[in-house]
């Protein structure tokens, strides 16, 4: 079974059960500036799983594009990726824990619905209950009676902690105890283990987590618990390149069907050089780069920008070993000069037929709606600048100048290089004083960010949802007074301020900018009245409302309308909200910074007061 039709069917199954199916968001969160990307299947629907009615009802299935980065070290072993698809089922108030266990065992186990997985190779974990929640008797009960119906016998139930077995994302949001099933990939485990046994396994990989059913009931504020939601959800989570695995028999991701077309070709270059890792580390880190170019993100030192940006160059080290050394002997210049020296404007990619590869796996989806062209291009761009960087690193080095931390955060130069280059020139590199340097230096960043980050909009903060309702005032001003053209592409709202990047080729003069601010504080004095409605997703297409760039849009949709009181738009957005429910109580608008973020794309950060 291959990975399209495993999609399929997830869909199909859950359709047949009541769920309506919605599209992926974009992986760049639309109003959450709290993350880069959507890590996980629930964080597009954070407002639902809160309370707020979701268009499409009370059942819903998709399956979510997510991207995350923070195990980026285990990139390379049997399980562990950076983009990976999220097959989800959501219950918003509706059924609980007993539907939600015994669909999910339907799906993995039935041959004529599901995936047909062996019922014997099945573990699942619950909750062991801390002061937040009580040990979850009713999910291991519920998983007791499938076994004793199934004939399913030995032990294969255990009990974990929250640190195993409670979801959430972030200080802020619904969270809850969660049941995860695990599947043995030896077929070798089919007759139960003891908790070590199961530990040992899950450690070594022998089994892995193919589906997790999270019972969302709790809300958690400035990281504690407060209290229940208002509803009993369901949000169900099944990674899609680890069901693969299983269902395809293989004992890693990079086997199946979604990998190994890259992986062989990366064999091919490589010929006598190649390294299993090496390759399965350019595999994922280059489907990743596709797929978020794909979504709007630009390689640049900031935010999305700058995990694309991260993620081209570790692919291009990567690759360094399986086409030929970067170094040689008595000068650091590079050869294999046919694929890693500085080449014409036009050239081809080292990852070109890699990337080839990618948009073959996902002809059938339609996650690629980018110009195929224009993704080659941004990655073959990000990749002779990274070579400039590397030369400049050379030039360093051939002045004497050999601190790894200097070449690493100046020039981008990997210290992997630079320790080979010392070794032959016989200098002891001092990497304890590089890694000290360089948690400082992280340590930095992420105080940054996290100042960056500081209030979002997913906890609904009374001057952030000012602000985001000014943030649609904005971009209808910038499209009113500067150019029709002008598009939304991301933005980032705290209580201190708004962010908007968006489409324009040029800096606005200090003439706009007046003039967008003077448009913005009319429409602030004017009271205007803003409306959410629902509506038909090609109703609110033909009427112009306006989408997030990239971003997809379930059949029935969420429009916000900022209207005079005989029903005159000035804005009209695609939105999940909250907004105010009148321009008047905004206060003064002013535009504090106008600046480029890439080629063709424009921030401007504003404030009320």
């Amino acid at each position: 079974m291959q990975s399209n039709e495993i999609r399929q069917r997830f869909l199909k199954f859950f359709e047949k059960r009541g769920h309506k199916i919605i599209p992926s968001a974009s992986l760049v969160p639309e109003n959450d500036p709290s993350v880069l990307f959507n890590t996980a299947g629930m964080q597009p629907l954070v407002p639902y799983l809160l309370g707020q009615p979701h268009p499409m009802g009370n059942r819903l299935v998709n399956v979510q594009k997510c991207v995350r980065t923070q195990d980026i070290e285990e990139v390379g072993d049997n399980t562990h990726d950076t983009f990976f698809e999220m097959m989800g089922n959501w219950s918003l108030g509706d059924y609980f824990k007993e539907d939600a266990i015994k669909w999910s065992y339907e799906f993995l186990t039935s041959k004529e619905e599901g995936l047909g997985l062996d019922p014997q190779r099945l573990y699942v974990t619950v909750f062991e209950g801390n002061e937040d929640a009580p040990r979850d008797e009713e999910a291991a009960s519920i998983w007791r009676k499938i076994f004793e119906k199934e004939g399913i016998t030995g032990e294969r139930i255990y009990f974990r902690s929250a640190k195993s077995n409670w979801w959430e994302v972030g200080e802020n949001g619904p969270c809850g105890p969660d049941t995860e099933m695990f599947y043995d990939l030896t077929g070798n485990l089919n007759e139960g283990m003891t908790f070590d046994e199961y530990k040992k396994a899950d450690d070594s990989q022998q089994v892995v987590e193919i589906w997790n059913d999270v019972f969302m009931e709790y809300e958690k504020k400035d990281g504690k618990v407060v209290g229940k939601l208002k509803n009993k959800n369901v949000d169900t989570g099944s990674g899609l390149e680890r069901v693969v695995m299983a269902v395809q028999g293989k004992d890693n991701i990079f086997e199946t069907d979604l990998f190994n077309k890259s992986m062989n070709i990366l064999k091919h270059l490589s010929g006598s050089n190649y390294i299993e890792k090496n390759a399965r580390i350019i595999a994922d880190h280059i489907r990743t780069s596709v797929m978020m170019i794909n979504d709007g993100v630009l390689p640049s030192n900031k935010d999305q920008g700058y995990i694309l940006r991260r993620l081209i160059r570790r692919a291009l080290v990567q690759i360094r070993p399986l086409v030929g050394s970067f170094a040689h002997a008595g000068s650091f210049k590079f050869v294999s000069a046919n694929i890693l020296e500085s080449e014409p404007a036009g050239s081809r990619s080292v990852f070109e037929e890699v990337i080839g590869s990618i948009f073959e796996v996902y002809e059938d989806t339609d996650y690629i709606k980018q110009d195929k062209y224009y993704i080659r291009k941004v990655i073959l761009d990000e990749e002779l600048k990274f070579r400039r960087g590397l030369e400049n690193g050379f030039s360093e080095i051939e002045k004497g100048n050999m601190d790894p931390f200097i070449l690493w955060t100046t020039h981008g130069f990997p210290i992997e290089l630079t320790i080979e280059i010392a070794r032959s020139k016989n200098i002891e590199i001092d990497l304890e004083d590089f890694h000290k340097k360089m948690s400082e230096h992280q340590k930095l960043s992420q105080t940054s960010s996290a100042g960056m980050f500081k209030g979002g909009l997913a906890n609904h903060n009374e001057k952030t949802i000012k602000l985001h309702t000014a943030h649609h005032l904005l971009l209808a001003g910038l499209q009113a007074l500067v150019s029709p053209e002008i598009k939304q592409r991301g933005s980032n709202i705290t209580e201190e301020r708004l962010r908007i990047d968006f489409s324009f080729e040029r800096k606005l003069t200090d003439e706009e900018k007046a003039k967008v601010e003077a448009w913005v504080n009319e429409k602030i004095s004017e009271d205007l009245v803003v409306v959410r409605r629902e509506m038909p997703l090609a109703e609110a297409e033909k009427i112009g409302a306006q989408m997030e760039f990239g971003a997809k849009y379930p059949e029935m949709v969420s429009v916000y309308f900022i209207e005079d009181k005989s029903g005159n738009p000035v804005s009209k957005e695609f939105c999940g909200g909250p907004h105010v429910e009148h321009t008047g109580v905004l206060g003064t608008f002013k535009i504090n910074k106008e600046e480029a973020v890439s080629a063709g794309v424009r921030r401007i950060k504003a404030t009320l007061s």
